[in-house]
């Protein structure tokens, strides 16, 4: 009889602690939801306000962005042309970095390399970005006005290029495990077939595992749109509605670090317009991520 009242006891016990588990786990997730929720609704109340003041159309046409200035003008196209083109230097640079890194890591290099390498990658990505932006302001900006004289002191393109090697680790890493978890049957197969190690690479295991590299894009892209400390200290705070990488720029991201600084008074049209421009960049970002989901559903392999 006491034995079996060892098992029901130790039964009892299994099932509260299995309830306890549950029980965090889902206050964890219940957590980030609402945190979610809450950013989602101060982004959207706040903006609301802001709208009551400037209209949508203005916002979204007009190609001046001077909102703490007395002649107030609010295109926040000036904005989003700064975010677009220095994502897309960075871009320039860590996709086809990070694509090769990952083919190399995956299919080429040795164990021992594979081991050493990984750290240091991830290594790379925990560098804070203030680190990365002094270093493009001070070393990069003027090295590539060796190459370029006529190039300002504060411009995208360095900005974006160092942003690039930045975020060369999301790609690498996240594209290289989707690769290490193609099977090696396919590669097998391309072997028999007569492929090489680097066709096999290119025409095998890449496109099998398109799915993971994609996330890994999607990831880098979100990564380079809401950086912003590089871009604060070396693209320069001038709010221009260009897409040429050699002039200086704002962003989405930038603006808001140099406006919530607690300058203004918080019922002000200047101080809400920071909450104007984190919902757009919110948008952009959401607007990428269900593109991913998509890209990614599409392209799933199942083995």
């Amino acid at each position: 009889m006491s034995v079996v009242s060892d098992r029901l006891r130790k039964s009892r016990m299994r099932n509260i602690r299995e309830t306890g588990i549950e029980a965090i786990l889902f206050l964890a997730a219940f957590i980030s939801v609402v945190t979610t929720l809450g950013i989602v609704y101060i982004l959207v109340s706040e903006s609301m306000d802001f709208f009551r003041h400037v209209s949508i159309v203005d916002f979204l046409t007009d190609t001046q962005w001077t909102p703490l200035f007395d002649d107030a003008h609010y295109g926040i196209m000036v904005l989003i042309s700064g975010t677009l083109t220095s994502s897309a230097v960075a871009l320039f640079v860590a996709l086809p970095l990070g694509t090769v890194i990952a083919i190399y890591l995956s299919e080429f290099a040795s164990f021992a390399v594979r081991e050493a390498a990984k750290p240091i990658l991830e290594l790379l990505g925990g560098i804070p970005t203030i680190v990365f932006g002094y270093f493009a302001l001070i070393t990069v900006t003027p090295f590539l006005q060796s190459l370029f004289p006529e190039l300002p002191g504060f411009n995208v393109l360095s900005a974006g290029l160092v942003m690039g090697v930045m975020i060369v680790p999301y790609v690498s890493s996240l594209a290289e495990d989707s690769m290490r978890a193609v099977p090696m049957s396919l590669r097998e197969g391309s072997y028999a077939m007569g492929a090489t190690r680097l066709q096999t690479a290119l025409r095998v295991v890449f496109p099998a595992a398109i799915s993971g590299v994609g996330s890994g894009y999607v990831l880098a892209i979100s990564r380079a749109i809401g950086e912003t400390m590089i871009v604060a200290v070396a693209a320069g705070g001038q709010p221009n509605l260009t897409f040429n990488p050699a002039e200086s720029a704002m962003t989405l991201a930038s603006y808001i670090a140099g406006v919530s600084q607690g300058d203004l008074p918080q019922d002000s049209v200047g101080y809400q317009t920071i909450f104007a421009a984190g919902l757009t960049l919110m948008v952009i970002t959401l607007g990428l991520n269900v593109m991913g989901h998509l890209l990614r559903k599409k392209y799933r392999e199942v083995y």
